[in-house]
């Protein structure tokens, strides 16, 4: 298990990246264990746990990367690793995405209630609180952390959602990433609106968990503006704008942003 010292020195290439894209290049500290939730290669999550005795608060954290196969848990390991230094386990979940067999609508939402699901089998094993269990994601993760609040499927305090693609309606008006929306989902909101309807969280509103929004006004990748929106259509948000800060910087435990995504994190555990 990589010490907390052991894992600044392997960050530090991280420090002041600002708004670029550094994170997804650097090679981020390994998970503890890595586990298969299913049959298929990309069904499995990285589990990151504390070196203290459990139960351990949970996070459940789906990684971003607009749902694309080119983009793989592997860049949210340090933000999972520097959550185990707070006292959480993290159960990283990979999922089929698109560009890959199964991917997308409805395999790329149904691996993730497989995946969530899972920390059932394997939480007396590796020391999890089941009745501590929080989710969060980042960008599309946040999208899907946000969806599988609304399933129901396990009890949640919280979300944490770090610049979140909220509203699947408008990522599509604004073609963000060419589009991608059209792919995730077999069309447009008027091809398929039964499909919007069901995976959008502005669309999913009320969410019974409580949900923070955590997002960086300097965002050029996901618009802010979409989680200002969406807090303000739940009645059950917290919106936490972080001034200067961009997209990538929510998920770098070494940017200026971090500590107000660790604090969300730590609050939504204790809701």
């Amino acid at each position: 298990m990589i010490t907390r010292r052991e894992f600044l020195a392997a960050s530090v290439l991280l420090t002041g990246c600002g708004r670029s894209q550094v994170i997804l290049e650097a090679t981020p500290p390994k998970a503890d264990h890595r586990i298969a939730y299913g049959t298929d290669p990309n069904q499995f999550g990285d589990l990151f746990l504390p070196t203290s005795a459990g139960p351990h608060p949970l996070i459940i954290f789906l990684h971003g990367g607009f749902w694309l196969k080119a983009y793989d848990l592997t860049h949210a390991g340090f933000a999972c690793r520097a959550l185990t230094y707070e006292g959480f386990a993290v159960w990283s979940l990979e999922y089929r995405r698109l560009g890959q067999a199964g991917g997308g609508w409805p395999g790329t939402f149904d691996d993730v209630k497989l995946g969530a699901a899972h920390m059932n089998a394997i939480a007396s094993k590796y020391g999890l609180g089941r009745n501590n269990v929080v989710t969060g994601g980042h960008s599309a993760g946040g999208q899907l952390a946000l969806w599988l609040a609304k399933q129901n499927i396990i009890d949640l305090r919280g979300v944490v959602a770090l610049a979140a693609i909220s509203d699947l309606k408008l990522a599509w008006e604004l073609k963000l990433s060419n589009g991608v929306v059209g792919e995730l989902l077999g069309g447009s909101p008027d091809d398929v609106p039964a499909r919007y309807a069901a995976t959008s969280p502005l669309e999913l509103l009320p969410i019974a968990p409580p949900q923070r929004m955590v997002h960086g006004d300097g965002d050029d990748v996901v618009p802010y503006d979409m989680s200002e929106t969406f807090a303000k259509a739940s009645k059950n948000a917290i919106l936490r704008p972080v001034r200067g800060a961009g997209h990538f910087d929510l998920i770098d435990p070494r940017s200026a942003a971090w500590p107000f995504v660790r604090d969300s994190f730590k609050e939504a555990a204790k809701s």
